[in-house]
């Protein structure tokens, strides 16, 4: 071999020993805990390597309803046994004997353990009493412990409201820059989970771990650690307004009626936050942007059809325009001409009016209130509570206007202004056509500044925040609607009267509600959509707003059938029987 030749193989050896060199300071030194574009964490990753573990609690925050009670998580006493317990001789029936199981149960679950796991009974996790932990853990049987572990609920509550989690290190990245935080760490996608995404995440795992060698056994002894981040004040838990008992009535009777697309929800007209919510279509946890499920309806903006003749009543009462010795041709459609051969009524004063739900009646009304005051229509729905948008918004800490329910969107009720000198697009909109688009919960916001006197609040669906110990982080107080006033009592007084009249007047379009045991105050609307279902017929919004019981109000139900066959739609029945079995809850309550 030449001796130019024998220079250039050491020269091209050297290079790459070097290269070695440079790609190992790289792994050790320089790119240890985010290496290639993938970024790896190379020491939790090696530390994996030579470990098995059992992760207790994720350390992100959780849910939970008005008492207390987990809505999508809860943390069961649970025996956690290790592998390695197989190999050794260990007092089983001493623990089979304290849980009253069978020893052999365990041994069976323990025969095919590669990892930690949890003892189970009839493929559930055995939950242990207070008494049962406290004499397995003073047992000290290495790779046996007895600890509170967070599972998933098997059927979460309020899964639109509550949103979900996953991981993207992308958007984990451009979200939070400044903090260092693992790549698998789940952030906040959607709804509450969300809003409240940086009080929630996690100060680190809680998990029980050990050390392993090349067959899984042992590696430094047979102690199983306990690691905690040991933070007394976090994770945080929030504390939502929702009652879950209530939450469950909703869904079930949703389920039972098979309400495919739109939903309900309930709100407490004392402290105006919300009790329930559910939305259709149900979520797939998997996939839950499938059929754009994830989106929930009592959120967006929707055609509201006659719910919405409720604010040009209120201003027309207001103004003096509307009064019982005045009467309406409701055999006349909104442009007081042509015969309305569907619901021809006849001649009927103003209260008849509104409980049958008179079209030209409020489109003459709507009228003559925009002529004398364009601005009138928005005026009296933000009095009401009902535009443009109602979920509380305030500052929280270092975040100016925080909002609690962020993918709510802003209600509308004139798209181009030119059509307020328009007669016929104004009797449109006073019937809730046109360009009107109010979200289920701000009709829901409408009702209950009604059912509660006329003062309008913004809707709370979190009451606060809680530290680890219990005591309070944040306190999410009642804060006023808007700046616009509020209506005149009297004015309010007789909208009540109104609402209640829809139920009890004998043609009332809500005389299906008198056999209630509440009394039901409240308005219907049907909606017309310019959609059509496969078959040719009309797709229409079918809804029932109102609150019970009418003579002191507790709650308030919206209910909404969206882009349904007239035929089809389940709106009533849906109303009917939430509130039927709130009163059967109610009554048990109280017994």
């Amino acid at each position: 071999m030449s001796k130019k030749r024998m220079i250039i193989m050491s020269a091209l050896i050297q290079l790459g020993i070097f290269l070695l060199i440079g790609r190992l300071v790289q792994i050790q030194l320089v790119s240890t805990e985010s290496f290639s574009k993938n970024h790896v964490n190379l020491i939790e990753e090696s530390v994996a390597q030579r470990t098995q573990e059992m992760v207790i609690s994720d350390g992100r925050g959780t849910f939970v309803d008005r008492s207390g009670q987990p809505l999508a998580e809860q943390s069961v006493p649970s025996l956690i046994l290790f592998p390695f317990l197989k190999k050794m001789d260990w007092p089983v029936e001493k623990v089979a004997d304290i849980l009253h199981v069978s020893a052999s149960s365990i041994r069976l679950q323990l025969q095919d353990a590669k990892e930690p796991f949890v003892l189970l009974a009839e493929d559930r996790p055995l939950s242990l009493t207070k008494n049962e932990i406290k004499k397995i853990n003073q047992l000290h049987i290495p790779g046996v412990l007895a600890i509170n572990k967070q599972y998933p609920l098997e059927h979460p509550y309020a899964e639109h409201l509550l949103g979900f989690t996953r991981e993207d290190p992308q958007l984990l990245r451009e979200r939070y820059r400044d903090r260092n935080l693992s790549p698998h760490t789940k952030i906040g996608i959607h709804g509450l989970e969300k809003a409240f995404d940086e009080f929630l995440l996690p100060e680190g795992e809680t998990k029980l771990l050990y050390h392993v060698d090349a067959e899984g056994g042992p590696l430094f002894g047979i102690d199983v650690k306990y690691n905690d981040p040991g933070n007394p004040f976090y994770p945080i838990t929030v504390q939502t307004t929702l009652d879950r008992d209530l939450q469950r009535i909703m869904e079930k009777v949703l389920e039972e009626h098979q309400l495919k697309k739109g939903g309900a929800v309930l709100l407490d007209v004392e402290t105006n936050s919300v009790l329930g919510m559910a939305s259709r279509p149900a979520m797939d946890p998997r996939d839950p942007y499938k059929n754009n499920a994830a989106e929930n309806q009592m959120l967006l903006p929707q055609i509201p059809g006659s719910v919405f003749k409720t604010v040009i009543a209120a201003a027309a009462i207001d103004k003096g325009v509307a009064t019982n010795k005045r009467a309406f041709d409701c055999s006349r459609k909104i442009d007081g001409a042509t015969p309305d051969t569907e619901h021809s009524y006849g001649v009927l004063p103003f209260d008849e009016s509104f409980a049958v739900s008179c079209n030209n009646a409020f489109a003459t009304l709507g009228k003559e209130l925009v002529k004398q005051d364009p601005n009138v229509i928005e005026q009296y729905a933000q009095m009401l509570g009902l535009y443009p948008l109602v979920g509380w918004e305030g500052d929280v800490y270092h975040f100016k206007n925080f909002r609690q329910l962020p993918e709510e969107k802003s209600g509308t009720i004139w798209y181009d202004k030119s059509d307020k000198s328009v007669p016929l697009a104004i009797a449109q909109t006073s019937i809730g056509q046109k360009n009107v688009r109010v979200s289920p919960l701000a009709i829901a916001n409408m009702m209950a500044t009604i059912a509660r006197g006329g003062e309008a609040e913004q809707v709370r669906a979190v009451e606060k925040m809680l530290y680890k110990n219990g005591t309070t982080f944040f306190s999410f107080h009642k804060q006023p609607f808007s700046n616009e006033g509020s209506l005149l009592r009297s004015t309010v007084t007789k909208l009540q009267e109104l609402l209640r009249k829809v139920v009890t007047d004998e043609r009332g379009t809500g005389r299906r509600f008198q056999t209630l045991p509440y009394a039901v105050a409240g308005k219907s609307g049907t909606a017309q959509t310019e959609k059509k279902a496969a078959n040719g017929e009309a797709l229409i919004n079918k809804w029932f707003a109102g609150y019970f019981p009418a003579e002191a109000p507790k709650y308030v139900l919206v209910v909404v059938d969206l882009d349904s066959p007239n035929s089809q739609a389940v709106t009533n029945d849906v109303f009917y029987d939430i509130v039927k079995r709130i009163y059967e809850f109610d009554t048990k309550q109280h017994s």
